[in-house]
């Protein structure tokens, strides 16, 4: 989940002007652009952070709602554990497919529009969701909810950037995230606690009700955009400019990057709460939905990702988020408790290290184009997500606990290896840069 799950990418370029006053009257913004623009202590800034983090709240409280709930519905639907993983995945898939066209659906009609729509339809596709007669149709509400949920990401990002002053935007950025994360967390803690006093149906219907209330807030609270210019997008440029960062050998490795950790951290958490209701742990719902308290860990492990590219470089920060998910994997394997607790905080706290240093390399290492650059890497990034949950499944099914660990393995093995190849292009860069230097 992201927080990632994580987390919340950026789709559009933060506009970089100095900033020479705050005065925000028409006279300052004639001398500075950015004057009118929201900051901090000025009229609407407040009600844009509060609508935004309603905004990820809702966003990935309904994204991951039925995550916690897996154990819940394969026993009531009477279905395997990688059918039931569909629940999930077809959420992450359903974004992951409609996150490129929105982002550009969103540059003609605008981000608040978008944005409002999105939650709206999203929501009252969660007051559908508790319905469901059917695996089938709980999965395809899923995947509708995603696709709905995909206007968010493609959007608040692009909202801030243009109607935030560029001094204040890392702040705006961080309650967005800040929504993003909590949502995650509590919507899986809210729905365990909930199911298990009144069943899963009773979960999904309490975290749809909570996301109406966000969106309602949303609506209320967010100012208008002053700075949103449309522009339509034809397909044909579309193409063009995702072709171009495909083409881009550096940019493909950071998306593969991105997907190969979303892997591990789907499959694992897809599947965790089968092994923690089962034998020798035993524990009820309710305990289950409260191990994704250890997104905490996450939250500080990206916010201290800055500081670990600064000693080790991007390349070194890369090798210490694998070997930290790595070691993670082999404590889960554990049958005590405690032991498993400790390799799920090592494996978060690996993952959204290694998911901040893939998705902030991307806009740097975009040449142009930096928001389509960044909705690429959160399209493979959920699918990822989505893979990851799927298989991770389907490996529980076929080895238990030990296969979701072999697969978790092998793709932070492929993630190492794709850093040990950029590393040794580097290093031979170097040298052939010294010899040419030497002659």
């Amino acid at each position: 989940m992201p927080p990632a799950d994580t987390g919340a990418s950026v789709t559009t370029r933060a506009v970089a002007s100095p900033l020479s006053s705050p005065d925000s009257s028409p006279v300052a913004a004639a001398v500075d652009p950015d004057a009118a623009k929201l900051h901090p202590g000025g009229p609407g800034y407040r009600r844009m952070s509060f609508a935004l983090f309603a905004a990820g709240l809702a966003t990935f409280a309904l994204l991951y709602s039925t995550q916690a709930l897996l154990p819940a519905i394969s026993a009531s639907l009477h279905v395997s554990p990688d059918q039931a993983s569909w629940t999930v995945s077809g959420a992450t898939f359903g974004l992951a497919v409609a996150v490129i066209p929105l982002s550009a659906v969103s540059e003609r009609f605008g981000r608040r529009t978008m944005m409002t729509a999105s939650l709206i339809v999203a929501a009252l596709l969660a007051l559908l969701v508790p319905f469901a007669p059917s695996l089938g149709w709980l999965i395809a509400l899923r995947v509708a909810q995603g696709v709905a949920l995909a206007g968010l990401p493609a959007s608040a990002m692009a909202f801030l950037a243009e109607e935030v002053r560029p001094r204040a935007l890392v702040g705006a950025i961080g309650l967005f995230v800040a929504g993003n994360s909590i949502g995650g967390m509590s919507g899986r803690i809210v729905t365990g606690w909930v199911a298990q006093a009144w069943g899963w149906r009773a979960a999904l219907a309490a975290v749809g009700l909570m996301a109406v209330v966000c969106a309602v807030v949303f609506r209320v609270l967010v100012p208008r955009a002053r700075h949103f210019a449309p522009r339509a997008v034809g397909p044909r440029a579309l193409a063009r400019t995702l072709g171009s960062h495909l083409a881009d050998p550096l940019l493909r490795r950071l998306y593969g990057i991105g997907a190969l950790f979303m892997t591990v951290f789907g499959a694992v958490y897809t599947v965790i709460g089968y092994r923690l209701v089962s034998e020798p742990f035993n524990l009820p719902q309710g305990i289950v939905g409260s191990i994704f308290l250890v997104y905490l860990v996450g939250t500080v492990s990206s916010a201290a990702a800055g500081k670990l590219v600064g000693r080790t470089g991007r390349r070194g920060a890369l090798y210490l988020a694998v070997g930290t998910t790595t070691t993670g994997l082999l404590l889960t394997l554990s049958d005590a408790v405690t032991g498993v607790l400790a390799g799920l905080i090592l494996i978060t706290a690996g993952f959204f290290a290694g998911h901040a240093v893939a998705s902030s390399s991307v806009s740097r290492a975009a040449k142009s184009a930096r928001a389509q650059a960044s909705a690429l890497y959160q399209c493979t990034y959920y699918a990822g997500s989505s893979i990851g949950g799927a298989l991770g499944a389907v490996a529980f099914h076929a080895a238990g606990w030990d296969g979701t660990v072999v697969l978790g393995l092998l793709a932070m093995v492929a993630a190492a290896s794709i850093t040990l190849y950029a590393t040794r292009k580097a290093l031979t860069e170097q040298r052939l840069l010294r010899l040419r230097k030497a002659a």
